[in-house]
């Protein structure tokens, strides 16, 4: 069966169940249904589709680029998103960017 087959097979339990005013849980038992199939179809069917494209942010992340090696005594700048620069970072207190970045 392909995925278009098995969510039209899906379509009209999510419906029924919608009108029913029973828990999701009740209707799968009512119906022998299984609930975490049910829970799958019904976010599948009743939720957009998210398709996020290159140009959106995705939470939690940073884009990094690989930096030529710094010898002893440079300095280190990292720039965040929005604009914020921290810089004066050494071998030395390396340490301090993981508790900043905590903070943030």
């Amino acid at each position: 069966m392909t995925p278009t087959e098995r969510a039209h097979v899906w379509q009209q339990p999510i419906t029924d169940w919608e009108t029913s005013g029973v828990s999701g849980s009740a209707y799968c038992k009512q119906q022998s249904l299984t609930y975490c199939r049910f829970v799958y179809w019904r976010k599948k069917l009743t939720e957009p589709d998210h398709h996020p494209n290159e140009t959106s942010a995705v939470t939690g992340f940073a884009r990094v680029a690989r930096v030529p090696a710094f010898a002893p005594g440079e300095e280190l700048t990292v720039s965040l998103p929005g604009g914020i620069s921290i810089t004066g970072l050494q071998a030395g207190n390396i340490d301090l960017l993981g508790a900043i970045l905590r903070q943030l």
